[in-house]
C-alpha cells in the first residue's frame, strides 16, 4: 500500500502527458494516433499489473513506467525502442529456444520492456 500514491500520480502524469503531446513532426493526424497510443498503452499495462502486490515487483514496474516517461519525453516519441539482442545470441533455427537463449533475450530486456512478454502484441 506504501506505493499506491505513487503509482496514482504516474498513472494521472501519464494521462497528463497524453493530453498535452505534441509529435515532434507537428501533423495532427501523428499528434492524434500518438496520443492515443499512450493512453491505450498506459490503460493495458495497468490493468495487467493491477493485482501485483510483491513490494520488489511493484517498484520494479514504477521504475519501468518513469524510465518510459522519461523516453518518450527525451526521444519525442511514446512507442517503445528497439532492443538489441547480444550477439551471441543466435536467431533461433527452429521454434523452440535454448535455455540459454531465453536467458541471454530475457537478461538483455531494458527496463522500459519489463511488462512485455513474447507473447504481447
Amino acid at each position: 500500500m506504501a506505493y499506491r500514491g505513487k503509482v496514482l500520480s504516474l498513472y494521472c502524469n501519464i494521462f497528463r502527458m497524453a493530453r498535452n503531446w505534441r509529435s515532434p513532426t507537428g501533423q495532427p493526424k501523428e499528434t492524434e494516433e500518438e496520443k492515443k497510443y499512450i493512453i491505450a498503452e498506459a490503460r493495458k499495462l495497468f490493468r495487467k499489473n493491477k493485482n501485483v502486490t510483491e513490494e520488489q515487483e511493484i517498484r520494479e514496474h514504477v521504475r519501468e513506467c518513469e524510465t518510459r516517461i522519461e523516453l518518450a519525453l527525451h526521444y519525442g516519441t511514446p512507442y517503445p525502442r528497439q532492443v538489441n539482442i547480444p550477439q551471441s545470441t543466435l536467431p533461433p533455427t527452429s521454434t523452440r529456444l535454448k535455455k540459454a537463449q531465453k536467458r541471454s533475450i530475457e537478461q538483455s530486456k531494458p527496463v522500459y520492456l519489463k511488462s512485455y512478454d513474447d507473447t504481447d502484441k
